[in-house]
């Protein structure tokens, strides 16, 4: 199985191109920069991996660097800036596409806007393939199916404590930071219209402050789960530091985290649904070192969709797999994952 890693040379493309080496798959790492894309082949145990360089704006060159590959995983940010052409080079040479973004307007517009020529060219893209973009997506829809009732409220928490983070990261969330937040209500994408809260972390005695956050679950659960609204928070400390990184701040967080800040860096996903009986539940994702967790989860994305393909389109990651089935080979690598019905309101 042959999957092309766009932007392998960046930290998350690197830790991608080493998963797919790991699994024995064979990765073709794509960018602009040959020598910085041998150095990651031979960093990474496979000095004779296959090297394709193609700029954004060869739309001939970027194609057929994706030709002959099972799958294209896009992991060079900011999206918001990089991100499309890969997008339509994937669709043009007819091969499944995911993307390792964050920025939930991107998210948005990928999902929005090439909904049909992925439908046309017969294949799937997914967008948000990340550690909290699937985890999120996947545990809502099992916290939701736990109800008997139709929806009223779905809320996704991404409650992860200060750790290290990437230049890359930094970058995206000092943007995403000053934006207005949105949510999903009323069946449409409005601003937030409440400020910080609480809620009840799993295994903490008290509760957590959140403040509102646009986290991929407001986009991409709606589209699977027919709930009027959507909600999205963060820990509040967490808000208040990706809120003091301003764009000079971003630039000198280092390109690559600190190896053992990384190993200790725990993330939690938490998703919260609620009927209109009042009946409750709740689902949670956990495990260590984000970036990690996000390299596995994109290679798995990809493996899935190049083995046993999807329904062609934008999709989430609850509509491209199995939730259980995913969730339950995270489990195979240290993630933890749970849903339990909470009392009624």
């Amino acid at each position: 199985m042959r999957i092309a890693v766009h932007g392998a040379s960046g930290f998350t493309g690197s830790l991608i191109v080493a998963e797919l080496a790991r699994r024995d798959l064979s990765p073709i790492l794509v960018g602009r920069d040959e020598t910085r894309l041998r150095a990651v082949a031979a960093r990474t145990g496979i000095p004779d991996a296959e090297i394709r360089v193609a700029a954004l704006d060869d739309t001939a060159a970027l194609t057929a660097a994706f030709d002959d590959s099972d799958a294209v995983v896009n992991a060079a940010g900011p999206f918001t800036l990089w991100g499309e052409p890969v997008v339509r080079a994937a669709i043009a040479a007819h091969r499944h596409y995911i993307d390792t973004t964050g920025e939930p307007g991107y998210l948005h517009k990928i999902l929005s806007t090439y909904d049909e020529p992925a439908k046309q060219a017969g294949v799937a893209v997914v967008p948000a393939v990340t550690d909290d973009g699937v985890p999120g997506d996947l545990i809502a829809a099992l916290t939701a199916a736990r109800l008997g009732a139709p929806l009223r409220e779905v809320r996704v928490a991404d409650l992860r404590r200060p750790g290290a983070a990437s230049r890359g990261t930094a970058r995206s969330m000092a943007a995403i930071a000053v934006l207005d937040q949105v949510e999903y209500r009323d069946r449409t994408w409005q601003s937030a219209n409440e400020s910080a809260t609480t809620l009840i972390e799993p295994g903490e005695p008290e509760p957590v402050s959140v403040t509102p956050l646009a986290l991929p679950g407001v986009y991409t659960i709606p589209r699977h789960l027919d709930t009027p609204i959507v909600r999205g928070v963060i820990r509040t400390e967490m808000g208040e530091i990706f809120a003091g990184l301003g764009g000079e701040v971003a630039e000198t967080i280092p390109e690559v985290p600190d190896a053992d800040a990384l190993a200790a860096s725990r993330w939690l996903i938490l998703a919260e649904a609620t009927a209109v009986d009042g009946s409750r539940a709740r689902g949670w994702v956990t495990g260590f070192d984000p970036y990690a967790a996000t390299a596995v989860i994109a290679v798995e994305a990809a493996r899935r969709l190049a083995l046993d393909g999807a329904a062609a389109g934008t999709l989430t990651p609850a509509q491209a797999f199995d939730a259980t089935s995913f969730l339950d080979h995270l489990a195979t690598t240290g993630v933890h994952w749970q849903v339990e019905e909470l009392a009624s309101v």
